[in-house]
């Protein structure tokens, strides 16, 4: 059993948004069978009440909290500095603090860090093995917003792709080895940094298909005269609010001429002004929800019509195990790795949403199929444990192999995909 010191970026309990999912498994993952200690960041209020159960999950904690506008305000020094803005929105001399006397007091053997933003804190102990989980190139992700916004903010995210792709190369070069959440966002990375090549790989999501399974007593949230569209995320998240807004003022529309029982609902937590503006006849805006599973599993139909986001979308594996037809941007379809028009709907145009949605409107043996098929893909291709065994053959080449069986889940721990989204 060795002990790892674990840095992830926000607090992985609730896992309720994307990146918390991801979080929040590999910390299961490693606490089964590992001493774990865990140092990490509160940015909603909201989180503070699960901080025991998060506790209860490792072996030592520190939660610091970060105040956002105040952070903002801290990374602005990169400017001066010729820094990635993120790597100042995340320092902490608290945390860091922490970390050290944590890595002496406990004597670690590995630092595993979930996100590019927390390697700072392990780089000052080049003496530890790393394993970095970068998830997406949030390089890339800044560079690609800089194309949806005008001058200054357009400089401003070229320029923060740039230095933070600076900066996630020399992370790389330092960690033993770095993982991305599908392959092609690894294949992105090494293209950029090909002295990386030989220690990148792709360590896929997953999702609780027991969890997220149809249930035939779960009651619906819709009213019966409507036919439910549904989209599920973190709604301050822009590449979310740009997929809703694109959907509802471009797509949404014609689809309403021909089904005029279509109503969209746009699901999940801290929905913005500009979100919560959509709202109308068409659409409703539900903010924080106390389970996701019922209006996944009443849908008609979910949509996932993303421009920007990257990767394994959690979304979309979630609508794939309650046996809904998903319609989806092409490319986060083809990160699954699922078949089109088989287990999953693919779209790039306003057309390709209008049509699709028809289709499985109109034709509800089509939609049935897609569903199941799409449940069958994730039964099959998308558990957590096997995912993340690439951890442990990693840990094991430091000398760390585990000395404990696998744990049981902690008590709680099977219920947190419950919790509002």
């Amino acid at each position: 059993m060795a002990r790892i010191l674990y840095l992830v970026h926000r607090m992985p309990y609730p896992p309720n948004k994307g990146d918390k999912v991801r979080s929040y498994h590999l910390l299961r993952h490693l606490a089964a069978q590992h001493q774990v200690f865990v140092g990490t960041f509160i940015d909603d209020p909201d989180d503070a009440q699960h901080v025991p159960t998060l506790r209860s999950l490792c072996a030592g904690l520190h939660v610091q909290t970060l105040h956002p506008k105040r952070a903002k305000l801290a990374s602005l020094g990169g400017l001066l500095k010729g820094q990635a803005l993120t790597l100042g929105y995340y320092r902490s001399a608290a945390l860091q603090r922490w970390v050290d006397e944590t890595v002496a007091r406990e004597r670690v053997d590995a630092i595993v860090v979930f996100s590019s933003s927390m390697a700072p804190y392990a780089l000052r102990h080049p003496q530890l093995p790393c394993l970095v989980d970068f998830v997406d190139v949030d390089s890339a992700k800044w560079a690609a917003y800089a194309g949806h916004h005008r001058w200054p903010l357009s400089w401003l995210y070229r320029r923060e792709g740039a230095t933070l792709l600076a900066f996630e190369r020399a992370v790389a070069a330092r960690a033993r080895h770095s993982f991305f959440a599908t392959q092609k966002e690894a294949e992105l990375f090494t293209g950029l940094a090909p002295e990386t090549a030989a220690s990148v790989s792709a360590m896929n999501n997953g999702v609780d298909a027991q969890f997220f399974s149809p249930q035939a007593d779960r009651a619906s949230p819709f009213t019966p005269e409507e036919l439910p569209l549904v989209f599920t995320g973190a709604m301050d998240y822009w590449p979310n609010i740009d997929a809703v807004r694109w959907f509802v003022q471009d797509t949404l529309p014609g689809l309403r001429q021909q089904h005029p029982a279509l109503r969209f609902h746009i699901v999940g937590r801290a929905p913005t002004p500009e979100v919560r503006a959509l709202a109308g006849p068409g659409v409703n805006v539900t903010g924080t929800v106390p389970d996701v599973r019922p209006y996944l599993q009443h849908a008609a139909a979910v949509v996932a019509p993303l421009r920007l986001a990257r990767g394994i979308q959690n979304k979309i594996l979630e609508a794939m195990a309650m046996g809904r037809p998903v319609v989806a941007a092409a490319e986060c379809a083809q990160a699954l790795h699922a078949e089109s028009g088989r287990e999953v709907l693919t779209a790039a145009t306003v057309a390709d949403y209008q049509q699709h949605v028809h289709q499985l409107l109109t034709q509800p043996a089509l939609a049935s199929d897609i569903g199941r098929a799409g449940r069958e893909r994730v039964l099959h291709s998308y558990t957590w444990r096997a995912h993340l065994s690439a951890l442990d053959q990693h840990l094991a080449g430091f000398g760390l192999a585990p000395t404990l069986p696998m744990a049981r889940p902690a008590a709680g721990a099977s219920l947190a995909q419950a919790l509002p989204t």
